[in-house]
């Protein structure tokens, strides 16, 4: 496989890994909050959900390693998705402006991502 798609696709892994361990936690949070009642059923969906999520982690660390050799790379790439696909979750569920130290911590991790992908 092309080593640049490789990465491409490891990274991919470590995106809908945390994407969906942080849609569970949300959606569990903003849930329970609506209905207390059925917080045991709202849990075991969102445990399924987060399982998968692990799995998708495990494989996007297993395969990111591979590709780039460096566990410092996967990590600021797994750290990364999570201050992307965070915010954006927040927005989308909670309808939550950002404050202006969530969008300049937002702006240094992005050019740490960026520095420590070039470097």
């Amino acid at each position: 496989m092309n080593s640049t798609l490789f990465k491409i696709l490891a990274v991919m892994f470590l995106i809908v890994g945390e994407s969906l361990a942080i849609y569970s936690e949300m959606i569990i949070a903003r849930n329970y909050n609506l209905s207390p009642n059925s917080l045991f059923q709202l849990f075991l969906k969102m445990f399924i959900l987060i399982t998968v999520a692990g799995g998708f982690l495990l494989l996007g660390y297993v395969t990111s390693y591979s590709a780039f050799k460096n566990i410092w790379i996967v990590s600021v790439a797994s750290i990364m998705s999570i201050l992307i696909v965070e915010p954006v979750l927040a927005w989308t569920m909670f309808k939550q402006i950002p404050t202006i130290g969530s969008i300049i911590g937002l702006a240094l991790g992005i050019i740490g991502f960026i520095v420590a992908m070039i470097f």
